[in-house]
Protein backbone atom coordinates (compact mmCIF):
# COMPACT_ATOMS: atom_id res chain seq x y z
CA UNK A 1 0.00 0.00 0.00
CA UNK A 2 1.51 3.24 -0.81
CA UNK A 3 1.68 6.34 1.59
CA UNK A 4 1.53 10.13 0.18
CA UNK A 5 2.67 13.17 1.66
CA UNK A 6 -0.02 15.20 0.73
CA UNK A 7 1.26 19.34 1.20
CA UNK A 8 3.44 19.88 4.06
CA UNK A 9 2.29 23.32 6.88
CA UNK A 10 4.58 25.70 7.92
CA UNK A 11 4.90 27.92 10.37
CA UNK A 12 8.02 30.85 11.87
CA UNK A 13 7.78 32.82 15.45
CA UNK A 14 7.23 36.32 14.74
CA UNK A 15 10.94 37.40 15.90
CA UNK A 16 13.18 37.84 12.30
CA UNK A 17 16.63 39.11 13.24
CA UNK A 18 19.93 39.97 10.71
CA UNK A 19 22.52 37.46 11.39
CA UNK A 20 24.97 40.26 11.71
CA UNK A 21 22.66 41.45 14.54
CA UNK A 22 22.68 38.33 16.00
CA UNK A 23 26.17 38.77 16.00
CA UNK A 24 26.33 41.98 17.78
CA UNK A 25 24.19 40.72 20.23
CA UNK A 26 26.43 37.14 20.98
CA UNK A 27 30.03 39.96 20.85
CA UNK A 28 28.11 41.13 23.61
CA UNK A 29 26.33 38.18 25.30
CA UNK A 30 29.56 36.23 25.54
CA UNK A 31 31.83 39.59 26.37
CA UNK A 32 34.59 38.52 23.48
CA UNK A 33 37.60 40.49 23.17
CA UNK A 34 39.09 41.93 19.82
CA UNK A 35 40.64 38.75 18.17
CA UNK A 36 37.58 36.68 19.78
CA UNK A 37 35.46 38.96 18.30
CA UNK A 38 37.24 39.33 14.69
CA UNK A 39 37.04 35.31 14.62
CA UNK A 40 33.05 35.03 15.51
CA UNK A 41 32.04 37.43 12.99
CA UNK A 42 33.83 35.79 10.19
CA UNK A 43 32.04 32.64 11.41
CA UNK A 44 29.12 34.60 10.91
CA UNK A 45 29.92 35.93 7.92
CA UNK A 46 30.76 32.68 6.19
CA UNK A 47 27.61 30.63 7.68
CA UNK A 48 25.60 31.21 4.36
CA UNK A 49 23.04 32.55 6.59
CA UNK A 50 21.41 35.72 6.10
CA UNK A 51 18.73 35.64 8.97
CA UNK A 52 17.15 33.50 11.21
CA UNK A 53 13.77 33.07 13.24
CA UNK A 54 13.56 32.91 17.01
CA UNK A 55 10.53 32.79 19.64
CA UNK A 56 12.97 34.99 21.82
CA UNK A 57 13.39 38.80 21.26
CA UNK A 58 16.91 38.80 23.11
CA UNK A 59 18.98 38.79 19.39
CA UNK A 60 16.98 42.17 18.00
CA UNK A 61 18.29 45.54 18.58
CA UNK A 62 14.38 46.93 19.08
CA UNK A 63 13.98 45.63 22.72
CA UNK A 64 11.53 46.35 25.31
CA UNK A 65 11.99 46.01 28.42
CA UNK A 66 14.42 42.63 29.67
CA UNK A 67 15.43 40.13 27.57
CA UNK A 68 15.38 36.00 28.58
CA UNK A 69 19.32 35.90 28.68
CA UNK A 70 19.75 39.53 30.42
CA UNK A 71 17.15 39.45 32.50
CA UNK A 72 18.79 37.78 35.57
CA UNK A 73 22.23 37.82 36.90
CA UNK A 74 22.65 34.18 36.80
CA UNK A 75 22.75 31.95 33.02
CA UNK A 76 19.16 30.61 32.86
CA UNK A 77 18.61 27.23 33.85
CA UNK A 78 17.03 24.51 32.64
CA UNK A 79 13.48 25.23 34.29
CA UNK A 80 12.46 28.34 32.71
CA UNK A 81 14.16 27.52 29.01
CA UNK A 82 11.43 24.59 29.39
CA UNK A 83 8.28 26.96 30.40
CA UNK A 84 9.34 29.09 27.29
CA UNK A 85 9.15 26.15 25.30
CA UNK A 86 5.44 24.62 27.12
CA UNK A 87 4.13 28.32 25.85
CA UNK A 88 5.91 28.57 22.33
CA UNK A 89 6.00 25.11 20.79
CA UNK A 90 2.13 24.94 20.96
CA UNK A 91 1.31 27.61 19.07
CA UNK A 92 4.17 27.19 16.55
CA UNK A 93 2.84 23.23 16.21
CA UNK A 94 -1.01 24.38 16.28
CA UNK A 95 -0.10 26.87 13.27
CA UNK A 96 1.95 24.36 10.86
CA UNK A 97 -0.79 21.72 11.73
CA UNK A 98 -3.83 24.12 10.47
CA UNK A 99 -1.72 25.19 7.34
CA UNK A 100 -1.41 21.12 6.61
CA UNK A 101 -5.14 20.19 6.83
CA UNK A 102 -6.67 23.21 5.23
CA UNK A 103 -3.97 22.57 2.32
CA UNK A 104 -4.72 18.73 2.07
CA UNK A 105 -8.31 19.36 2.28
CA UNK A 106 -8.90 16.91 5.22
CA UNK A 107 -10.88 17.41 8.53
CA UNK A 108 -9.08 17.54 11.61
CA UNK A 109 -12.01 14.47 12.88
CA UNK A 110 -9.97 12.29 9.90
CA UNK A 111 -7.03 12.46 11.72
CA UNK A 112 -6.66 8.82 13.07
CA UNK A 113 -3.13 8.83 13.99
CA UNK A 114 -0.55 12.25 15.55
CA UNK A 115 3.29 12.17 15.46
CA UNK A 116 4.87 15.05 17.33
CA UNK A 117 8.70 15.20 16.95
CA UNK A 118 11.01 17.53 18.88
CA UNK A 119 14.69 17.40 20.41
CA UNK A 120 14.64 20.97 21.85
CA UNK A 121 12.05 20.44 24.69
CA UNK A 122 9.96 18.01 26.80
CA UNK A 123 7.14 17.50 29.34
CA UNK A 124 3.79 15.55 29.98
CA UNK A 125 1.45 16.11 28.90
CA UNK A 126 3.14 17.20 26.58
CA UNK A 127 2.77 18.35 22.37
CA UNK A 128 0.93 15.84 21.42
CA UNK A 129 -2.05 15.90 23.69
CA UNK A 130 -2.32 19.43 23.37
CA UNK A 131 -2.08 19.23 19.84
CA UNK A 132 -5.42 16.94 20.14
CA UNK A 133 -7.34 19.34 22.10
CA UNK A 134 -5.98 22.50 20.53
CA UNK A 135 -6.45 21.34 17.14
CA UNK A 136 -9.83 19.21 17.92
CA UNK A 137 -8.96 15.96 17.07
CA UNK A 138 -10.54 13.26 18.17
CA UNK A 139 -9.11 12.27 21.71
CA UNK A 140 -8.88 8.53 20.31
CA UNK A 141 -6.41 9.44 17.76
CA UNK A 142 -3.37 7.79 18.09
CA UNK A 143 -0.35 9.45 19.40
CA UNK A 144 3.37 8.94 19.15
CA UNK A 145 5.83 11.45 19.88
CA UNK A 146 9.64 11.06 18.42
CA UNK A 147 11.93 12.85 20.89
CA UNK A 148 15.85 14.32 20.89
CA UNK A 149 16.75 12.54 17.59
CA UNK A 150 17.49 15.90 16.29
CA UNK A 151 17.88 17.33 12.28
CA UNK A 152 16.79 13.53 11.08
CA UNK A 153 13.81 12.87 12.97
CA UNK A 154 11.20 13.88 10.30
CA UNK A 155 12.96 10.84 8.27
CA UNK A 156 11.68 8.49 11.41
CA UNK A 157 8.52 10.07 11.83
CA UNK A 158 7.69 9.32 7.56
CA UNK A 159 8.59 5.93 8.03
CA UNK A 160 6.26 5.08 11.23
CA UNK A 161 3.57 7.01 8.83
CA UNK A 162 4.43 4.72 6.51
CA UNK A 163 4.00 1.62 8.53
CA UNK A 164 0.77 3.06 9.83
CA UNK A 165 -0.70 3.15 6.22
CA UNK A 166 0.79 -0.38 4.84
CA UNK A 167 -1.38 -2.01 8.39
CA UNK A 168 -4.50 0.42 7.47
CA UNK A 169 -5.02 1.86 4.26
CA UNK A 170 -7.87 4.05 6.15
CA UNK A 171 -5.49 5.77 8.14
CA UNK A 172 -4.44 9.88 7.85
CA UNK A 173 -1.34 10.43 9.77
CA UNK A 174 -0.45 14.09 10.98
CA UNK A 175 3.42 14.67 11.54
CA UNK A 176 4.42 17.86 13.37
CA UNK A 177 8.10 18.45 13.91
CA UNK A 178 8.48 21.81 16.23
CA UNK A 179 11.93 22.83 17.55
CA UNK A 180 13.15 26.09 19.70
CA UNK A 181 16.65 25.83 19.17
CA UNK A 182 17.13 29.04 20.24
CA UNK A 183 15.89 28.97 23.87
CA UNK A 184 19.41 26.96 24.17
CA UNK A 185 22.02 29.43 23.68
CA UNK A 186 24.94 28.46 26.16
CA UNK A 187 26.60 31.13 27.60
CA UNK A 188 30.19 29.50 26.07
CA UNK A 189 33.72 30.68 23.73
CA UNK A 190 34.24 26.97 22.42
CA UNK A 191 34.19 26.64 18.97
CA UNK A 192 31.54 23.87 19.04
CA UNK A 193 29.44 26.80 20.86
CA UNK A 194 30.14 29.54 18.65
CA UNK A 195 29.23 27.05 15.72
CA UNK A 196 26.12 25.88 17.09
CA UNK A 197 25.03 29.21 18.09
CA UNK A 198 26.03 30.82 14.38
CA UNK A 199 23.58 28.48 12.54
CA UNK A 200 20.21 27.28 14.83
CA UNK A 201 16.62 28.82 14.56
CA UNK A 202 13.18 28.04 15.68
CA UNK A 203 10.22 26.92 13.60
CA UNK A 204 7.77 24.12 12.64
CA UNK A 205 6.62 21.52 10.22
CA UNK A 206 3.37 19.59 9.41
CA UNK A 207 2.36 16.70 7.03
CA UNK A 208 -0.13 14.48 6.35
CA UNK A 209 0.43 11.08 4.92
CA UNK A 210 -2.35 9.07 3.54
CA UNK A 211 -3.44 6.07 1.16
CA UNK A 212 -4.26 8.66 -1.53
CA UNK A 213 -2.89 11.59 -2.98
CA UNK A 214 -4.67 14.76 -2.45
CA UNK A 215 -3.79 18.06 -4.91
CA UNK A 216 0.36 17.86 -6.10
CA UNK A 217 1.73 14.38 -3.25
CA UNK A 218 4.64 12.83 -3.13
CA UNK A 219 4.69 9.05 -2.96
CA UNK A 220 7.18 7.52 -0.29
CA UNK A 221 8.98 5.09 -2.12
CA UNK A 222 11.94 3.79 0.20
CA UNK A 223 14.22 5.10 2.81
CA UNK A 224 17.75 3.98 3.96
CA UNK A 225 19.44 4.76 7.03
CA UNK A 226 23.13 3.88 8.16
CA UNK A 227 25.06 4.94 11.28
CA UNK A 228 28.89 6.19 10.87
CA UNK A 229 29.73 5.01 14.58
CA UNK A 230 33.42 5.34 14.60
CA UNK A 231 31.99 9.41 14.64
CA UNK A 232 29.24 9.11 17.17
CA UNK A 233 31.31 11.35 19.47
CA UNK A 234 31.72 14.07 16.66
CA UNK A 235 27.62 15.30 17.13
CA UNK A 236 25.55 15.18 20.68
CA UNK A 237 23.12 16.53 22.33
CA UNK A 238 22.69 16.18 26.23
CA UNK A 239 20.52 17.87 28.82
CA UNK A 240 22.42 20.09 31.17
CA UNK A 241 22.15 22.29 34.07
CA UNK A 242 21.85 25.25 31.75
CA UNK A 243 19.47 24.08 29.36
CA UNK A 244 20.86 21.75 26.23
CA UNK A 245 24.18 21.63 24.99
CA UNK A 246 24.88 21.08 21.34
CA UNK A 247 28.14 19.04 20.77
CA UNK A 248 28.57 19.58 17.09
CA UNK A 249 32.77 19.21 15.87
CA UNK A 250 34.03 20.64 12.59
CA UNK A 251 34.62 17.31 11.21
CA UNK A 252 31.04 15.96 10.72
CA UNK A 253 30.87 17.24 6.82
CA UNK A 254 33.70 15.10 6.33
CA UNK A 255 32.09 12.61 8.19
CA UNK A 256 29.24 12.88 6.12
CA UNK A 257 31.18 13.35 2.26
CA UNK A 258 32.56 10.39 3.35
CA UNK A 259 29.56 8.33 3.92
CA UNK A 260 27.11 10.04 1.49
CA UNK A 261 28.16 8.12 -1.57
CA UNK A 262 27.33 4.62 0.00
CA UNK A 263 24.36 5.80 1.48
CA UNK A 264 22.81 7.11 -1.83
CA UNK A 265 23.68 4.33 -4.07
CA UNK A 266 22.14 1.49 -1.55
CA UNK A 267 19.19 3.63 -1.02
CA UNK A 268 18.90 3.68 -5.46
CA UNK A 269 19.82 0.39 -5.56
CA UNK A 270 16.96 -0.74 -3.63
CA UNK A 271 14.33 0.52 -5.82
CA UNK A 272 16.52 -0.08 -8.93
CA UNK A 273 17.43 3.58 -9.67
CA UNK A 274 20.28 5.49 -10.77
CA UNK A 275 21.51 9.40 -9.70
CA UNK A 276 20.87 10.19 -13.61
CA UNK A 277 16.87 9.59 -12.70
CA UNK A 278 16.49 11.78 -9.69
CA UNK A 279 14.91 15.08 -10.79
CA UNK A 280 15.00 17.16 -7.60
CA UNK A 281 17.02 17.22 -4.37
CA UNK A 282 15.87 18.50 -0.92
CA UNK A 283 19.00 18.03 1.51
CA UNK A 284 18.91 19.08 5.13
CA UNK A 285 20.64 22.28 5.62
CA UNK A 286 22.77 21.28 8.35
CA UNK A 287 25.45 24.26 7.66
CA UNK A 288 26.79 25.78 4.13
CA UNK A 289 29.52 23.23 4.30
CA UNK A 290 27.75 20.06 4.70
CA UNK A 291 26.06 21.46 1.43
CA UNK A 292 29.12 21.86 -0.43
CA UNK A 293 30.47 18.59 0.39
CA UNK A 294 27.46 16.55 -0.75
CA UNK A 295 27.30 18.36 -4.21
CA UNK A 296 31.13 17.90 -4.34
CA UNK A 297 31.04 14.47 -3.51
CA UNK A 298 27.67 13.46 -5.52
CA UNK A 299 28.35 15.89 -8.35
CA UNK A 300 25.54 17.94 -8.28
CA UNK A 301 25.27 21.78 -8.92
CA UNK A 302 24.52 24.08 -6.79
CA UNK A 303 21.25 25.15 -8.69
CA UNK A 304 20.51 21.90 -8.18
CA UNK A 305 20.21 22.71 -4.43
CA UNK A 306 18.90 26.03 -5.01
CA UNK A 307 16.53 24.80 -2.38
CA UNK A 308 18.32 23.39 0.58
CA UNK A 309 20.73 26.86 0.04
CA UNK A 310 17.86 29.46 -0.05
CA UNK A 311 16.17 27.86 3.39
CA UNK A 312 19.53 27.86 5.21
CA UNK A 313 20.02 31.46 3.90
CA UNK A 314 16.41 32.47 5.21
CA UNK A 315 15.63 30.93 7.77
CA UNK A 316 18.94 28.52 9.49
CA UNK A 317 18.92 25.38 10.85
CA UNK A 318 15.63 24.61 12.70
CA UNK A 319 16.52 20.88 13.75
CA UNK A 320 13.85 18.56 12.39
CA UNK A 321 11.67 20.67 10.27
CA UNK A 322 14.17 21.88 8.13
CA UNK A 323 14.22 18.93 5.72
CA UNK A 324 10.50 19.75 5.21
CA UNK A 325 10.89 23.26 4.39
CA UNK A 326 13.34 22.38 1.73
CA UNK A 327 10.87 19.90 0.36
CA UNK A 328 7.79 22.25 0.82
CA UNK A 329 9.89 24.64 -1.39
CA UNK A 330 9.89 22.26 -4.00
CA UNK A 331 6.44 20.99 -3.64
CA UNK A 332 5.42 24.80 -4.04
CA UNK A 333 7.37 24.62 -7.46
CA UNK A 334 5.97 22.24 -8.86
CA UNK A 335 4.22 22.27 -12.29
CA UNK A 336 2.18 19.60 -14.23
CA UNK A 337 5.22 18.22 -16.60
CA UNK A 338 6.66 17.33 -12.97
CA UNK A 339 4.59 14.70 -12.69
CA UNK A 340 6.02 10.98 -11.82
CA UNK A 341 9.51 12.99 -11.12
CA UNK A 342 12.42 11.46 -8.24
CA UNK A 343 13.47 13.25 -5.38
CA UNK A 344 16.04 12.18 -3.42
CA UNK A 345 16.41 13.68 0.48
CA UNK A 346 18.94 13.39 2.85
CA UNK A 347 19.05 14.15 6.99
CA UNK A 348 21.82 14.01 9.31
CA UNK A 349 21.90 13.99 13.04
CA UNK A 350 23.67 12.46 16.25
CA UNK A 351 24.90 8.71 15.91
CA UNK A 352 26.10 9.77 13.63
CA UNK A 353 23.47 9.21 11.46
CA UNK A 354 22.86 9.51 7.66
CA UNK A 355 19.07 9.35 6.51
CA UNK A 356 18.15 9.01 2.71
CA UNK A 357 14.72 8.95 0.90
CA UNK A 358 12.91 8.98 -2.28
CA UNK A 359 9.92 10.57 -2.90
CA UNK A 360 8.09 10.25 -6.08
CA UNK A 361 5.72 13.06 -7.46
CA UNK A 362 2.11 13.09 -8.17
CA UNK A 363 0.60 15.96 -9.68
CA UNK A 364 -2.69 16.98 -9.48
CA UNK A 365 -4.07 18.21 -13.49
Amino acid sequence: MPAYINNIGTALPPNLTDQSQIADFMVNHLRLNKREEKKLRVLYRASGIKQRYSVLRDFSENLNGQSFFKENTAFPSAKPRMLIYQDHAIRLAKKASMHALEASGFDNEEISHLIAVSCTGMYAPGLDIELVDKLGLNTSTERTSINFMGCYAAFNAMKVAQNIIKANSEAKVLIICVELCSIHLQDKTDDENLLANAIFGDGAAALIVSSKPSGNSLEIKDFYSDLALDARDEMGWYIGDHGFEMHLSSKVPDVIKEGIGELTNRLLQKIKLKISDIDFFAIHPGGKRILDVIEEKLQITKEQNSNAREILRTHGNMSSPTVLFVIKSIMDDLSPQDDQKHLLSFAFGPGLTLESAVLKTHIHA
